[in-house]
């Protein structure tokens, strides 16, 4: 059994993986320990057994179960976790030999979205999911149900309405379903305005933790939070960026991806994480200093397939690259670059692979337009690259960010501003 050292007065977890080789149990036992330390509860050990397949009783086997129990009674554990999802029968069969609440990695993760869901949509997502996630498993619910709102795992819906009957619950979905179908309306309404409007979209995606809010924070000044945890940022935030070519453009910070997401979370969450995939500009954050980045990227790439997101370019950003030893090592090509977020090291590569990835290519120029040529100006200005136009004694003094089909123009009546 591992032990990990934590004085801080908090809920006490013993954390139970099952490793069967359909994945690596080990980083996945790693990510759920700092999972648990997100939801705010102390991680105080963990136990690993190896077999073909989970126990269908208890998950695990008899013998560990009894260690499990021991370890739980002499060393005040208030909950246990297990890394995979347990049927209802599961859970009742842990708790009555334990005598120990019993969760599972999905209960966590619906846990801790429900911490940080700070708007209304995101509450109701989080909502619907949990209520999906419980529906099945409130055949035969007694005790287990008074214990709801009492610590991780619990919080979302609420006792009373879990105390409710199925047909209620059923009810309270369909609710839920029809509240979130008008706000996916507006977000699409929002989302035909912004393409109306010609507003280009940039979206940071990535695994939880990779620093996408600190490279939102970086570029745009948002002042989103920003924390070493898992999922800090639950709730898409859009803020206005200009490039060095003058362009404006529009990025969005979304949640974090973890291996193995629930499957109820990717249904509630699909109209936020559609912000992602249909953006002009996709930006694949992700922490270039731990060792398993490529399945990081790997984790965004294939729910990026899941949600559609096809003939999109997608950069990808290895972030704190000052943590890495030699960051040569690390793949490096046009669609891709080294930064550190934190210490804004390398935002201006990233910036020009974001201008070279526009949908339309684009030109900053300074022009001197005579004043028997003011025609060129209002071409500009119906195409909207008009940014700035003076009148001066030799002529009109013009900024503007001109589109490819208008550089024979403008290259006509382009000066050195120095």
């Amino acid at each position: 059994m591992e032990m990990y050292e934590n004085t801080q007065q908090q809920q006490r977890a013993l954390l139970v993986g099952i490793d069967t080789g359909d994945y690596d149990a080990e980083s996945s036992m790693q990510e759920l320990y700092e999972l648990v330390e997100s939801a705010g509860a102390e991680p105080v050990a963990s136990i690993m057994q190896k077999r073909d397949k989970p126990d269908g009783a208890t998950c695990i086997g008899s013998g560990r179960l009894e260690e499990i129990k021991e370890f739980c009674q002499t060393n005040e554990i208030d909950f246990i976790v297990f890394d995979t999802e347990l049927t209802p029968t599961q859970i009742r069969n842990i708790e009555n030999e334990t005598d120990t609440r019993t969760i599972d990695r999905t209960m966590l993760i619906l846990d801790i979205f429900a911490i940080r869901a700070r708007t209304n949509e995101g509450k109701l997502q989080v909502e619907l999911a949990q209520l999906k996630y419980l529906m099945p498993r409130l055949s035969g619910k007694g005790k287990e149900m008074s214990r709801l709102g009492g610590g991780v795992g619990t919080r979302g819906p609420g006792e009373t309405k879990l105390e409710t009957d199925k047909r209620h619950i059923r009810r309270k979905i369909e609710y839920l379903k029809k509240e979130l179908e008008h706000m996916t309306n507006r977000r699409e309404q929002l989302r035909a305005r912004r393409r109306k409007d010609g507003i280009i979209t940039v979206a940071i995606v990535g695994y939880t933790n990779a620093g996408k809010s600190t490279l939102m924070n970086t570029l745009t000044q948002a002042g989103v939070l920003s924390e070493n945890k898992l999922f800090a940022t639950l709730d898409p935030t859009s803020r206005a960026l200009q490039l060095p070519c003058g362009v404006s453009v529009m990025m969005i910070d979304t949640v974090g991806l973890v291996r193995r997401l629930p499957h109820h979370l990717v249904e509630a969450f699909k109209s936020t994480l559609e912000e992602a995939a249909l953006a002009d500009i996709i930006l694949n954050v992700c922490d270039a200093s731990s060792e398993e980045y490529r399945l990081h990227l790997s984790v965004t790439e294939n729910l990026l397939h899941e949600l559609g997101c096809v003939n999109r370019p997608v950069i990808t950003v290895f972030n704190k690259c000052d943590l890495v030893g030699n960051p040569d090592d690390l793949p490096a090509d046009k669609y891709s670059v080294r930064i550190s977020a934190k210490n804004g090291i390398g935002t201006d590569e990233l910036l020009r692979a974001v201008e070279n990835s526009l949908p339309v290519r684009l030109r900053r120029y300074s022009l001197l337009i005579p004043f028997d040529k003011a025609s060129v100006v209002a071409v500009l200005r119906k195409s909207g690259s008009l940014q700035s136009e003076d009148y001066t004694a030799d002529g009109i003094r013009v900024q503007a960010v001109v589109e490819e089909p208008l550089w024979h123009l403008a290259d006509e009546y382009s000066v050195n501003d120095e």
